[in-house]
């Protein structure tokens, strides 16, 4: 049987990165009370306001279930509200609150340098192929 090498799999490499990169955040978010998962979650209402939480999970790539979860917990700190869906009473519109606006200009510039921190000493060019590369492996996985 042949052996795998774990530290040059490729699996293995992109779930340790990602782990590290999510602790990283978890400690930068730690006094805001955020975490990586929820940041996701404003990130995208930053972009996008009112819209519902089967849109949100699609735009985050998390399931429908743990996206409420997370949408609970941040309308329990106050970062978000539900508003009623005009086209369908099943669901509801989400949107930032006062709060869930002014975290987010305090939370971009520390997402913002640590990017910067993690990718120092590697090249623009380097970092975009890495970018295509991984959404390339994404878009593979879809199918």
């Amino acid at each position: 049987m042949k052996k795998i090498d774990l530290d040059n799999s490729l699996g293995f490499i992109l779930n340790r990165t990602n782990i590290r990169m999510k602790n990283t955040l978890l400690h930068k978010f730690k006094d805001y009370d955020i975490t990586p998962e929820q940041w996701a979650v404003l990130n995208r209402l930053c972009m996008q306001k009112g819209i519902t939480a089967k849109e949100l999970a699609e735009l985050t790539s998390k399931d429908q279930p743990t996206t409420v979860r997370i949408l609970d917990k941040l309308q329990n700190k106050g970062y978000i509200t539900r508003k009623d869906n005009p086209e369908d009473s099943r669901s509801f519109l989400i949107y930032l609150t006062q709060k869930g606006e002014e975290c987010k200009d305090t939370l971009i510039p520390i997402e913002a340098e640590a990017l910067k921190e993690v990718l120092r000493g590697i090249d623009k060019d380097q970092i975009e192929v890495v970018k295509f590369v991984l959404n390339q492996i994404y878009k593979n996985l879809e199918s």
